[in-house]
């Protein structure tokens, strides 16, 4: 068997699923100007969004982690949640309360959607995907794009509103709002009933 950096190369037949969890860049060291504004309401998304995803797992619902790669064109997904896991408080217990099991899939992004420039699509159409449900960090930037690109897509759309967040309570509401309205998708907290 080839082996590529010492790991072994496997050949792993893809989950199929009418629905799949996309985690937006929750792996994500916040890092950026302005993101101590966002940090406690992310570790509040990311404990919501653990609790779904193990609901969602529950049900045979897979998940993608579709993450910023930024800017670092050698990295792999690995190498950026190796560094967020390290880091100290808020922004490493966010890494580890939604770590990557050995089932979950994950794609890296170079910009805003996650299906920009990425095997996104192709991969959610070999897993005859219909419906996904988006979380992640920000509410009115990468998930509100990606919720765009998914609509044009052709897919329907749940971002529970307790799963995201943003630096302000008002942007987020806008972006919650617009994607209801406009990408017609359901935006109903992650608690209770699921939709489906």
């Amino acid at each position: 068997m080839p082996e590529t950096q010492g790991r072994a190369v496997s050949k792993r037949a893809l989950p199929l699923s009418k629905r799949v969890l996309v985690l937006v860049d929750f792996i994500n060291p916040l890092d950026f100007p302005g993101a101590e504004k966002i940090v406690p309401q992310a570790l509040a998304a990311a404990r919501a969004t653990a609790r779904l995803k193990r609901r969602l797992a529950e049900r045979g619902i897979p998940a993608i982690y579709a993450n910023d790669n930024y800017g670092t064109w050698q990295s792999e997904f690995r190498d950026v949640l190796t560094h967020c896991l390290g880091l100290p408080g808020e922004r490493g217990e966010m890494a580890r309360l939604l770590m990557p099991t050995e089932r979950d899939l994950t794609v890296l992004k170079p910009r805003h959607s996650a299906f920009f420039a990425t095997p996104l699509d192709l991969l959610l159409r070999e897993m005859k995907a219909e419906e996904l449900v988006v979380v992640g960090l920000a509410a009115d930037m990468c998930v509100q794009f990606t919720t765009v690109d998914a609509y044009m897509h052709g897919y329907s759309v749940w971002v529970p509103s307790d799963c995201t967040a943003a630096e302000s309570a008002d942007g987020k509401k806008q972006a919650l709002s617009h994607m209801a309205q406009v990408m017609k998708c359901s935006t109903r907290r992650s608690t209770g009933k699921l939709p489906f």
